[in-house]
């Protein structure tokens, strides 16, 4: 969304403009219907000219991820193409009248619900995003939202009189009812704690700066549940734009209350497990850290530290990374003018080459580099700019670049904002769809809006369709702070070892990296997909009782090593220390040839290096792809640490 700055002390002036960003709509599709099986046939958007398009593909929820891309229920690409309903989460600026629309963002007042609801039904709404050709709407809503019992006003749903005396939930129902009988896919997404205009420091800057973690939490899995049998419901966006307050930077990894990481992956995890398993979970990046002064450190992370730390979930197949870019923005630039206004480069400032260059490194390469711990898709969440107002050529040029690049990564996307109003044609200018208090709309297609041809290019690109074959995964598992659980299985028993920190690969995957210090494990499905027998045996190893005579793998090592025709899932740490070994038995027989991997002084990984680094800057060993862990081996030995030094890998046929 477009970051307004709060302006008071040099200091809170300088953060207030920390992380301004303008949220995008995405390009919508038009519905033609449903088949028998319920799925909903889409049809791209109209040319520039107004000409109507051929119908697209069918889709199925719910949706899920192979590798970089989205696909339904069948396995066909779902590529997101959609845009910002703002509203819910609030318009007012935090200051002045709530009831004047002089007090909220560019005048636009949305009464608490998506704005628009005053001036148009919400059928025809819905309609003109179809129009616009996408599939898909990003809706989002505070936790203000979903507390707040006092009903809208009757002037605020003028255009809607069913919609009187309902609270701004009810109305987000509505309207999530509305956009899903379209066809089209919902994603929630929590962009505020508080009903007000993001983005600065205001309060929001992240899901625990005006409310407690709890209540964040608990607010989640009351929306999923809420929508849970609304099929086209297809995704929970966590938190918007997470940021610095005045005193104190997010960070991805800390442990601490501030951490973007732990708090995602547990809020992720708790959906997938307690409240809806179908929902894709969608994490953005970290929005900015530091002060905006020359000289002091200050940065637009994004998606950056992915590559060295990722989610993974109990239920794999369900994540997407997202991340947000304007044209006023850069990589360290807060998008301020003035005041907290610094020499770094806006992204508008590049070449058509640093743009691609800079795009990949905060974003793309998440999608782009294949068979890593954190492949997964990118979906371009907000993206925006002025519309016919905007007569700035660096402006334009950006905006026709930035499209070019998310035409060349084939990228999801979603375009910030699709609703706005207008009085004579004037008005806030970014919104693809504008209406004015006599109900008269002003759409980008009207023959006036220069944003007109490159969103039709974007909307219309050739990018991949069809089915999309099944992917191996690979996952990182992270204990650093506390237990990295991932088997749904292993959650549902009790505590295997009290007091240690416990990591365990996802159901379906079987633990194939480990690292010599800093906790890491690797997992994966390569090659043998599903090993775990039904019965779900599993064996918790502290020590030697399953090394026997004449293989002794690792001479002078405790060896930690699984039964015969079972292998490894899992590891326990204390401090630095392994504690225990995680096994479980194989539903099929498993080789018993191996061989010994060492990474006490230095990496011994295959060549191919697949899945990533998942230990930077740490030794790591790696059992081949045909191959499975059997055992860990370490030192007591003075001066050691009790850190994994040797894997025991054999082949798994």
């Amino acid at each position: 969304m477009v970051h307004r700055p709060l302006i008071g002390s040099v200091l809170a002036a300088l953060l207030a403009l920390v992380a301004p960003m303008v949220q995008e709509p995405h390009p919508a599709e038009r519905s033609a219907g449903a088949d028998s099986a319920g799925r909903t046939a889409l049809v791209t958007a109209g040319t520039a000219d107004g000409s109507a398009a051929e119908p697209a593909p069918i889709w199925t929820p719910p949706l899920s991820t192979r590798g970089r891309y989205i696909v339904d229920a069948t396995g066909h690409r779902f590529k997101l193409k959609s845009g910002n309903w703002h509203g819910a989460s609030g318009t007012w600026n935090g200051s002045g009248d709530v009831a004047d629309n002089a007090s909220h963002h560019a005048g636009e007042n949305s009464g608490r619900m998506p704005l628009g609801l005053d001036r148009a039904p919400v059928a025809d709404i819905v309609s003109g995003f179809r129009e616009l050709g996408i599939n898909s709407v990003r809706l989002p809503f505070s936790n203000e939202m979903v507390h707040d019992s006092e009903p809208v006003t009757d002037a605020s749903v003028a255009a809607n009189p069913g919609l009187r005396g309902r609270t701004p939930l009810q109305v987000y129902d509505a309207v999530v009812t509305a956009l899903t009988d379209a066809g089209l896919a919902v994603i929630l997404n929590n962009h505020t704690n508080t009903t007000r205009w993001c983005c600065a420091v205001d309060g929001n800057e992240r899901w625990n700066a005006s409310q407690a973690t709890d209540v964040w939490e608990t607010d989640w899995l009351f929306m999923a549940r809420r929508y849970k049998d609304n099929k086209r419901v297809v995704g929970a966006d966590l938190y918007n734009e997470v940021r610095r307050n005045v005193l104190d930077d997010p960070n991805w990894g800390l442990g601490d209350d501030h951490d973007w990481f732990a708090a995602s992956q547990r809020m992720g995890d708790r959906i997938l497990q307690e409240a809806n398993p179908d929902l894709l979970i969608i994490v953005e990046g970290i929005n900015w850290t530091g002060i905006p002064v020359d000289g002091l450190p200050h940065a637009r992370p994004t998606l950056e530290p992915v590559q060295r730390l990722s989610h993974t979930l109990v239920r794999s197949g369900k994540l997407v990374y997202s991340a947000h870019f304007y044209d006023y923005t850069g990589p360290h630039h807060s998008g301020a003018t003035g005041v907290g206004e610094t020499s770094d480069p806006r992204y508008r400032d590049f070449t058509s080459a640093e743009l691609r260059d800079v795009l990949y490194q905060q974003a793309f390469y998440v999608a782009d580099q294949k068979e890593r711990h954190f492949t997964a898709p990118v979906w371009i969440s907000e993206f925006g700019i002025g519309g016919r107002d905007e007569t700035g050529a660096k402006q334009q040029a950006w905006f026709k670049t930035f499209v070019d690049q998310l035409i060349a990564n084939d990228a999801d996307f979603a375009y910030w904002p699709l609703v706005g109003w207008h009085e004579n044609r004037k008005g806030n200018g970014w919104a693809l769809l504008s209406w004015d208090s006599a109900g008269r709309r002003m759409g980008l297609y009207d023959g006036d809006d220069w944003r007109a041809a490159a969103w039709t290019r974007l909307v219309t690109a050739t990018g991949r369709t069809g089915p999309v074959a099944p992917v191996r995964r690979w996952s990182m598992l992270s204990p650093d702070h506390a237990d990295f659980d991932q088997s749904l299985r292993m959650r549902a028993l009790p505590d295997w070892d009290s007091g240690a920190r416990k990591a365990v690969c996802p159901d379906g995957q079987r633990l194939i990296g480990l690292s010599h210090t800093g906790n890491r494990g690797l997992c994966t499905d390569v090659t043998a997909g599903e090993l775990w027998s039904t019965s779900g045996t599993h064996e918790v190893v502290f020590d030697e009782r399953y090394v026997t005579g004449g293989q002794d793998w690792a001479s002078g090592y405790t060896k930690l090593q699984c039964p015969a025709n079972a292998f490894l899932i899992g590891y326990s740490v204390r401090g630095a220390a392994l504690s225990a070994a995680l096994c479980a038995a194989s539903a099929t027989a498993l080789g018993a040839t191996g061989r010994t991997v060492w990474f006490d002084r230095g990496d011994n990984r295959p060549a191919t290096l697949k899945g990533g680094d998942f230990a930077y800057g740490q030794y790591k060993g790696q059992c081949a792809d045909d191959e499975y862990a059997a055992g860990i081996a370490y030192t007591g030995r003075v001066g050691s640490a009790k850190t994994p030094d040797a894997l025991y890998c054999r082949a798994l046929r």
